[in-house]
């Protein structure tokens, strides 16, 4: 209506014949309150309580001596974008799902998962079993009643002084495995990791299928009265594994055989990571 005045020189009135507005709609002034008071203590509040969805912030703006209408306060609350957002859990998977191709020289990929048992006393206790999915060979077996993801990043960089860092990683989702700790060290160490689907666990069959033997050969077949007892009879079975089983995968060699044929492979060395607790 303005542009219409300016250019044909005419009258408000006219303008708005024109236009087929009511001049009384151009000086209409609104009677609603500001926005600016509430809008600043919903900020407020929300800043300090992050969790508090609106209308638990509509009970306390009742409270501060604020009357106005819950829809408006809804209004004001969404138009400042202070909704809960919901909480994700936290991945750090760099890749997830199957690997569609078999590693092909050592340190490519390792695979490590947990396996549970009980002492004489009833009392569970964990063993982390890492392996490489090149060489079939066993890398550790470290026994221990609780792990976190720093004792878990601890012990793997005991074995990556020995035989260097892993292109990757494949690992479920665990809470040590999603692990802020973890997350540091695939960043600080350049390794990648890859999350099994969640309900997948043939995704990581090499080392499924190296825990079942695990259990089967060596957990079953012994009653362990301490966790010094777990760690000795662990790691004369991991040097039995390694040096004297042979893997069918590998056309019937042990994986310290198979191993040779690669002239950078580093020889699996027998250690023992009791000393990371």
């Amino acid at each position: 209506m303005r542009a219409l005045e300016e250019r044909f020189e005419c009258s408000e009135r006219t303008a708005c014949r024109w236009l087929d507005v009511d001049s009384t709609f151009l000086h209409r002034r609104s009677r609603r309150p500001p926005d600016e008071p509430l809008r600043s203590w919903l900020i407020e509040k929300a800043s300090r309580h992050r969790r508090y969805g609106q209308r638990r912030l509509v009970v306390l703006a009742r409270r501060d001596g604020f009357q106005d209408n819950h829809k408006r306060i809804e209004r004001i609350y969404r138009a400042a974008n202070l909704q809960v957002r919901k909480r994700v859990k936290r991945k750090l998977a760099l890749g997830r799902g199957p690997l569609n191709e078999r590693a092909k020289v050592p340190n490519e990929r390792w695979s490590l998962d947990f396996v549970h048992d009980r002492l004489r006393s009833e009392r569970r206790f964990r063993v982390l079993a890492v392996g490489d999915g090149c060489t079939r060979e066993n890398l550790t077996l470290e026994a221990d009643f609780a792990f976190s993801g720093e004792r878990m990043s601890r012990v793997l960089d005991l074995i990556a002084e020995l035989r260097g860092y892993p292109a990757t990683i494949v690992l479920d989702n665990g809470p040590e495995m999603c692990s802020l700790a973890m997350l540091r060290w695939t960043r600080d160490r350049g390794v990648r990791l890859h999350h099994i689907a969640p309900g997948q666990p043939i995704q990581n069959a090499f080392i499924k299928s190296f825990i079942g033997r695990l259990r089967d050969e060596c957990l079953n077949e012994h009653d362990f009265e301490s966790l010094h007892d777990v760690r000795s009879i662990l790691g004369d079975w991991r040097e039995r594994y390694n040096h004297e089983r042979p893997h069918k995968a590998l056309g019937w060699r042990t994986p310290e055989e198979f191993a040779r044929q690669f002239s950078t492979s580093p020889t699996t060395p027998n250690f023992h990571l009791s000393s990371v607790a």
